[in-house]
C-alpha cells in the first residue's frame, strides 16, 4: 500500500474533525433577557436591558465578549461589551442602560459574540408589544 493511499484517509479524518470542532464551538447560548422601560420621549423609548448568556469560556483567548440588540434590518440599537471571561460563572447575566428604540420598531433581536467564532447565527427575538407595565422578560426555549 502506498503512503499516499494511507495519508488520504488520515487527511479526510483530520478535515472532518476540524469541521465538526468548528461547528461545535458555535456555543454562546442566549438564555434570557429582561427589558425595563426607563423613559419615552419624541418617538423613542429608552430601555434598561439584562441578558443571560451561557458559553464554554476557556480563558482570555476564548470567551463570550459581547451582546447587542439589533432591529430587523441589522442596525445596532445598543450593545454590552464583556471585558473578561466567565469561566466559573455560567450562566451569567449582564445589563446595560439607555438602549434607545424608535417607537415604530416593535421587534428587536439579541445577538451574542464570541472572541473566536464571531457573531452567533442564533438570536433571541423580542416582541416589545408584549411589554406589561414597562416590563418584559423573555426565556429562550
Amino acid at each position: 500500500m502506498s503512503s499516499q493511499a494511507i495519508n488520504r484517509p488520515l487527511i479526510l479524518l483530520v478535515l472532518t474533525l476540524l469541521y465538526v470542532g468548528s461547528a461545535a464551538s458555535d456555543n454562546v447560548d442566549i438564555l434570557a433577557a429582561k427589558f425595563q422601560r426607563q423613559a419615552s420621549q419624541q418617538g423613542t423609548t429608552q430601555w434598561s436591558v439584562s441578558v443571560t448568556l451561557k458559553n464554554n469560556d476557556t480563558g482570555w483567548d476564548h470567551y463570550a465578549d459581547e451582546w447587542r440588540i439589533v432591529d430587523i434590518d441589522g442596525h445596532v440599537l445598543g450593545n454590552r461589551v464583556l471585558l473578561h471571561p466567565h469561566i466559573d460563572e455560567q450562566p451569567f447575566t449582564r445589563s446595560t442602560n439607555g438602549i434607545l428604540v424608535p417607537d415604530n420598531i416593535t421587534t428587536v433581536f439579541i445577538e451574542a459574540h464570541d472572541k473566536i467564532d464571531g457573531w452567533m447565527k442564533s438570536r433571541l427575538t423580542v416582541n416589545l408589544d408584549l411589554t406589561d407595565d414597562g416590563h418584559l422578560e423573555i426565556i429562550n426555549q
